[in-house]
């Protein structure tokens, strides 16, 4: 039953949000083998402002050993 939360920046469509879902959702089923039925997508936007403190800081750099993909970037 996986479940995959896309944090971003606010300000994408619709149409976007939907669109990386689906690929999220048919990469899920396809390395993964989950049917596509069990799978959720979530879309959380954020205030760039915002985004060092309720996003780097406690998913990021708090999480890091998680981490899969790490970013190449520092907040400001």
């Amino acid at each position: 039953m996986p479940h995959v939360i896309v944090k971003l920046y606010a300000g994408k469509t619709e149409q976007q949000k939907s669109e990386l879902a689906t690929k999220i959702a048919a990469a899920v089923t396809e390395i993964m083998g989950s049917k596509d039925s069990t799978i959720s997508v979530a879309v959380e936007e954020f205030d760039p402002v915002d985004w060092k403190d309720k996003v780097f800081t406690p998913d990021i750099t708090l999480k890091a050993g998680t981490l899969y993909k790490k970013p190449g970037y520092e907040p400001a």
